[in-house]
């Protein structure tokens, strides 16, 4: 059974906040736990709440946080920064990767497109008068794969008639 989705609001209750913050807490230190396990990595999570006591919660302990932060601050600037992701990177990198999805579903379209201008102009719609030249010489050429693709089938099946 599914549950339904939790409304990502201040919970002004008190009680009902500070129970939210440890089921929350102990989930994410499962996570973490869970990916150092799965990946045969070492990791470790601070939690930290100025409602909840004075005293950061440190998973898998304090001193292991330590060590694990005294590693990563002993490794050269330019390995610091590649593991890290900020808010800028990471935006950057969305920005990159929706962007490429873009031109590529705008490529898609214009295909089909073209395809749906082939059709039409082969069903006797007079539709190739409104193209202008870059486009007909796109469905141009799209017609002359399509028979390309329709000759070399037409070979396949002969040859398979024949033998």
């Amino acid at each position: 059974m599914s549950r339904k989705k939790t409304k990502l609001a201040y919970i002004t209750n008190d009680s009902a906040r500070k129970t939210t913050y440890k089921k929350r807490t102990k989930g994410l230190v499962k996570k973490v736990r869970e990916l150092s396990t799965l990946c045969g990595i070492e990791a470790f999570a601070v939690i930290n709440s100025p409602d909840f006591g004075s005293q950061a919660e440190v998973w898998p302990s304090l001193e292991d946080a330590r060590r694990l932060l005294s590693e990563f601050k002993k490794l050269p600037l330019s390995k610091q920064n590649n593991k890290m992701v900020n808010q800028e990177s990471f935006l950057e990198q969305s920005l990159v990767k929706a962007t490429q999805q873009l031109r590529k579903l705008s490529e898609e379209n214009r295909q089909k497109e073209l395809e749906e201008v082939m059709f039409e102009s082969l069903s006797g719609k007079g539709i190739l008068q409104s193209l202008n030249a870059m486009d007909l010489d796109e469905v141009g050429r799209l017609v002359k794969q399509n028979l390309t693709d329709i000759d070399d089938r037409i070979r396949v099946l002969t040859k398979a008639s024949h033998s």
